[in-house]
């Protein structure tokens, strides 16, 4: 089984390029972020035309998020609860034995601005929501993917020296992160590979991508019970280059392979 999760950036904007890669790598589950679109205008027929079935939470001109499935998928849970205002950011649905959730986490903007101190709060929530033995979702059997905002560690940037301290590298994020691990959730690209550098994100600006000046802002967190189905997660670098005159998103799809 492959599951995958991408931002992006914009899905009516980006519908071809989706349309290839499905068809190319065939995931059985995808969490997408960064919709840029309302439910009524999400392209259903276009996905389902290309084999898949769509679950939405969908936003006008920002935020959104959708899974994915070969499969059909049961709605488990739109929307983090007490965090309406940030936005559609949340989705989880059960699919194919896994609840498998896709996330935009806010980005916070700068550790100046008003929107940071929003940022963990919201990851707060999440926390709450996820570790609730009264939510939908079980615990033992569930992956937490998307565009998290955050580099985990500095392994996860390019430019640790300089960044640190700065959006997406502080402390305060890194550790909502490690709270969301104290739930037995796992890394499950680290887990295999604890000591390699990989990035999902680069600057559309300055060359960024052929240079390699990245981000390792897209993960996948998986109950501590699969890591034994777990064989391969990587980062989809083919697309995130232009194809066919396609701009890409600035993310890469990040693609796990499952027993």
């Amino acid at each position: 089984m492959l599951i995958a999760t991408w931002n992006v950036n914009g899905i009516r904007a980006r519908l071809e390029y989706i349309l290839d890669w499905l068809n190319e790598r065939k995931p059985d589950i995808v969490g997408l972020q960064e919709l840029k679109a309302i439910d009524e205008n999400f392209p259903y027929a276009a996905l389902e035309e290309a084999g898949y079935k769509s679950l939405i939470h969908g936003q006008k001109a920002w935020n959104g998020v959708a899974v994915l499935s070969r499969e059909p998928a049961e709605i488990l849970q739109k929307g983090l609860p007490g965090q309406e205002k940030a936005g559609a950011r949340f989705i989880a649905a059960r699919v194919s034995g896994l609840d498998f959730i896709s996330v935009y986490c806010p980005n916070g903007k700068s550790t100046d601005h008003p929107d940071f101190p929003r940022k963990l709060e919201w990851f707060n929530s999440l926390a709450e929501f996820l570790a609730d033995p009264s939510s939908p979702l079980d615990p033992d059997n569930m992956v937490v993917t998307g565009d998290y905002n955050i580099c985990p560690s500095a392994l996860d940037t390019w430019n640790e020296e300089s960044l640190k301290g700065s959006i997406f590298h502080t402390d305060e994020e890194r550790q909502c992160i490690e709270k969301l691990k104290d739930l037995e959730l796992t890394d499950l690209f680290r887990s295999l590979y604890p000591d390699e550098q990989k990035f999902s994100w680069w600057d559309y600006r300055g060359g960024s991508f052929y240079k390699n000046q990245g981000l390792r802002i897209d993960l996948m967190l998986g109950s501590t019970a699969l890591l034994n189905r777990v064989n391969e997660v990587y980062t989809d670098r083919d697309f995130r280059k232009k194809r066919n005159d396609q701009t890409p998103s600035d993310h890469a799809p990040v693609i796990a392979e499952f027993d």
